[in-house]
């Protein structure tokens, strides 16, 4: 066996950051990377309409973690170690440079995921990685200080060290190799998605945008912008309520009640003050051609029309009955959701290998010296807005620095 032998499992965002940073800081160890589709990178390349959303400007540990509704306490004390700050670093001692947009995002100045793959590719070759595509691990063992991996032809190879960031778990077995080596994995279930409704006000007013809003869902609530589209509603609000509530959505096997304010900052009271105003001030117009701000017309006329005020009706003619329905549908619009689709070609997924059983100084297993985990296999997910990719970057970081003072130990 070659000395020092370290093999990634999988070449996407952690396994490459993992084994770059350990082929740097270890210039004699034997660093592999074990790819099993024919491209490296896939997710990084179709990540953030491929722009890839690199990180988030946000540079305080504890800021940081409260991102992500699974991995939260866990990931503290590695943000501390490795952050966004540091990201931008090593990428720009690298050729790449960033933008960040006014939600925080970042993204490379070239607006393209290409960069960061040609980026990645280059410091691995510059590095002595070996990459290997269309390689799947098929099986894993581990005996006296060695694994054993199976490859998908039948090729064995054995290695000192090994790391598995083969992503997230859409099903239980993408992450049987942890399992068959003794780890434990919560169960996988979507986060990070959209919500389908039948409603047809709603899927006729696709492509129109809504900010701010406070949506609700299964005990949650969350405020921001909504996105409405040809199978429901969308938008960072929807995105960030799928991720926090991803487990109890899931358990309400995706039909729920979403409850909608869309005119966050009025009291019931105050909105109907506004609407009493708009009866004495106009009381020729129809209710439906006179919306109130920041709603657009034809929000604004679905929503009138939703709450029975029929389409002919003028705002002198509007009873203090219609007026009290009409501002409760503006305040809560309950809609049934029926369904979900994934946010554009991404998927998160809630679930991964269980956090007690690694160190996260290290990253290494608990159970199996030697092995190690890092990215979205683990039981750990961020809400939009580049925290997943983050999440990669410091995983690896503290995993690839971890086998190469191993290796340098022996």
């Amino acid at each position: 066996m070659t000395a020092n032998r370290i093999v990634i499992v999988g070449g996407g965002a952690a396994g490459f950051f993992a084994a770059i940073t350990c082929a740097e800081a270890a210039p004699g160890a034997d660093v592999t990377i074990l790819e099993k589709s024919p491209r490296f990178l896939s997710k990084v390349k179709i990540s953030g309409g491929g722009r890839c959303n690199v990180t988030h400007a946000c540079f305080d540990a504890r800021a940081l973690a409260a991102h992500y509704p699974r991995g939260e306490r866990a990931l503290i004390g590695p943000f501390k170690a490795f952050q966004p700050e540091d990201t931008i670093e090593w990428f720009r001692k690298r050729g790449v440079e960033f933008y960040t947009q006014e939600d925080g995002c970042l993204f490379p100045v070239s607006d393209s995921s290409q960069t960061i793959i040609d980026c990645f590719v280059t410091a691995a070759q510059n590095a002595g990685v070996k990459l290997r595509a269309g390689a799947g691990v098929e099986a894993i063992s581990h005996a006296e200080g060695v694994f054993t991996l199976t490859l998908a032809g039948g090729e064995i190879l054995q290695a000192e060290q090994v790391l598995i960031a083969t992503g997230g778990c859409r099903t239980a077995a993408m992450g049987q190799l942890a399992v068959s080596l003794g780890h434990t994995l919560e169960p996988p279930v979507p986060s990070l998605f959209t919500f389908h409704s039948e409603v047809t006000w709603v899927r006729e007013l696709a492509g129109v945008v809504i900010e701010p809003v406070e949506a609700a869902a299964v005990g949650l609530r969350e405020r921001g912008i909504l996105l409405f589209t040809h199978w429901g509603v969308s938008g960072p609000v929807i995105l960030r309520l799928s991720a926090w509530g991803a487990r109890k959505i899931a358990e309400a096997d995706y039909h729920f009640p979403l409850s909608i304010n869309w005119l966050p900052g009025l009291t019931h009271e105050a909105l109907l003050g506004r609407l009493a105003h708009l009866r004495d001030s106009s009381p020729a117009k129809l209710v439906v051609n006179t919306p109130i701000a920041p709603l657009t017309a034809r929000l604004w006329e679905a929503l009138v029309l939703a709450a029975g005020v029929a389409r002919e009706t003028r705002w002198a003619e509007l009873s203090k009955a219609q007026q009290h329905a009409l501002a409760s549908q503006l305040l809560r619009t309950e809609l049934p959701v029926s369904g979900k689709s994934m946010n554009k070609d991404e998927f998160v997924t809630c679930g991964g290998v269980r956090l007690s059983e690694v160190d996260f100084k290290t990253m290494q297993s608990r159970i199996v010296p030697g092995l190690y985990f890092a990215g979205e296999l683990l039981d750990v997910d961020g809400i939009t807005g580049g925290f997943n990719f983050q999440n990669c970057w410091t995983t690896g970081w503290l995993a690839g620095n971890a086998m190469a003072r191993r290796a340098a130990a022996e």
